[in-house]
């Protein structure tokens, strides 16, 4: 089912180091907004940049592709030290492929990570690679952007059971 992600997690903060190795991944494509920051901000929260900073130091390869313009995508990508691809063109697989390209990986072992149904989870499934949903940071005011939002509720995953540090 081209609405259904293979993995769910709340946050990408809450992805955890061991999953990519479980999994057999080791490359991951990353959506920016709502899914490392916020939109329109220029850097991730601690939160996520911790997460970034240990996923990076284990030498996963990461871009990120988004379907924002080079002019929001490439500071923070820069900001991050990580490749781009802006204008991605999500949930058609153009995108993801040049990615994949990028970072010389095949389809088995690329997982890409994102916030929307419609963009993420179905660009995945179209270019043949996993999907890792995660829950958007913050609800977006934009008219359209809420227009998606209420045709993406019914397909929702249900949000993982949060964990206790215990």
């Amino acid at each position: 089912m081209l609405h259904k992600p293979d993995y769910v997690f709340d946050s990408v903060a809450d992805i955890p180091l061991d999953f990519f190795a479980k999994e057999g991944i080791d490359a991951l494509i990353l959506d920016l907004d709502n899914t490392l920051t916020t939109h329109n901000n220029p850097v991730p929260d601690s939160a996520r940049l911790e997460w970034f900073l240990r996923v990076k130091a284990s030498g996963l390869k990461m871009i990120i592709v988004s379907n924002n313009h080079p002019e929001r995508v490439k500071p923070f990508a820069e900001y991050l030290g990580l490749d781009f691809v802006p204008e991605g063109r999500k949930p058609l697989p153009i995108g993801y492929n040049e990615a994949r390209r990028r970072l010389k990986t095949d389809k088995k072992r690329t997982a890409a990570a994102g916030d929307q149904i419609f963009t993420d989870v179905m660009g995945c499934k179209l270019a043949g690679i996993r999907s890792v949903f995660v829950f958007p940071i913050e609800p977006e005011t934009g008219f359209w952007f809420r227009v998606k939002r209420r045709l993406e509720r019914p397909l929702l995953p249900k949000r993982p059971e949060r964990r206790s540090s215990l």
